[in-house]
């Protein structure tokens, strides 16, 4: 079976181009517009989409030489317990200080960099980095590290993380990969291998943004996940929004019953702590 999808960029004369070329070349930034879009969609050319043809091929650039010369930094992010708001480990969160465009947020740079096939080069790094920082932590503390889709996509993630940890000296269940149901979209078979290679060295693993996507049951059935996190924007509706409460409750009460830790991210004020240590909620993340 062979499933074809299509994705149309359109270039209408003369406002869009007066002469075969043009209308060509812009009909083909639209093009690239769609699939940046998702794919299977159209795209009417507009005047800005060669600035930001040219902005994505500037951030390219900047992001291959920022690679080469180490310009990103990890931060840590606490992980705190609701039950005594201990310290128990912490979330790798890499930063890059662009010499000349200032801080750039993940947002931006890491869609480029799966885009253009260097997020497994960086995802390493910070792999590499966060470990060998972790390694040199008190032993109760754990470290999160996320993982993007691609990563999975080329089939080298156990042996990287086998590498890694022998290189670092970690020990294998101080280490938390967060993975989004996104890693499941396509090869399930192979990606649950490799999952499942990586569980068998101890490395725990944590289903990021949970609640999010539209079929986060079906993966938590599939795999075992330790840890799921919930969404913050679950969280900071919490106070106004029954729905949000209602869910942030539901997701508390199926992961309490499946074995698993609940890890709530954006928790900002006292109010918020004290609703998710009421309802079960193991592990707190700030914004």
């Amino acid at each position: 079976q062979i499933v074809i999808g299509t994705s149309v960029g359109i270039a209408i004369p003369p406002c869009d181009g007066r002469d075969a070329d043009e209308l060509s070349k812009n009909a083909d930034l639209a093009l690239y517009c769609a699939k940046q879009e998702g794919r299977g969609q159209f795209q009417f050319f507009k005047s800005d989409m060669d600035k930001r043809m040219r902005d994505w091929r500037e951030m390219e650039h900047d992001l291959r030489e920022a690679i080469a010369a180490r310009q990103f930094k990890l931060h840590y992010q606490p992980l705190v317990s609701l039950d005594d708001e201990s310290v128990i480990g912490f979330e790798a969160l890499v930063r890059w200080e662009h010499p000349r465009r200032g801080f750039v947020s993940p947002g931006e740079f890491i869609p480029v960099a799966e885009e253009a096939g260097l997020i497994t080069e960086l995802g390493v790094w910070i792999l590499e980095s966060a470990c060998a920082e972790a390694a040199r932590w008190p032993a109760h503390y754990g470290v999160a590290v996320n993982i993007s889709p691609l990563q999975l996509a080329n089939g080298n993630l156990p042996l990287t993380v086998l590498s890694v940890l022998s290189k670092t000296g970690l020990d294998p269940d101080r280490l938390t990969l967060e993975i989004t149901e996104g890693v499941f979209l396509n090869d399930t078979e192979q990606t649950m291998a490799m999952l499942n290679e990586i569980k068998a060295l101890g490395v725990r693993f944590a289903m990021d943004d949970f609640g999010t996507g539209y079929s986060s049951l079906s993966y938590i059935r599939k795999f075992p996940f330790d840890k799921i996190k919930i969404d913050q924007g679950f969280v900071r509706g919490m106070g106004d929004d029954p729905e949000s409460l209602a869910i942030v409750k539901a997701v508390i009460n199926l992961c309490h019953d499946l074995g698993m830790v609940t890890t709530a991210e954006g928790v900002e004020t006292p109010a918020q702590a004290a609703t998710l240590r009421q309802f079960g909620c193991g592990l707190a993340q700030g914004y």
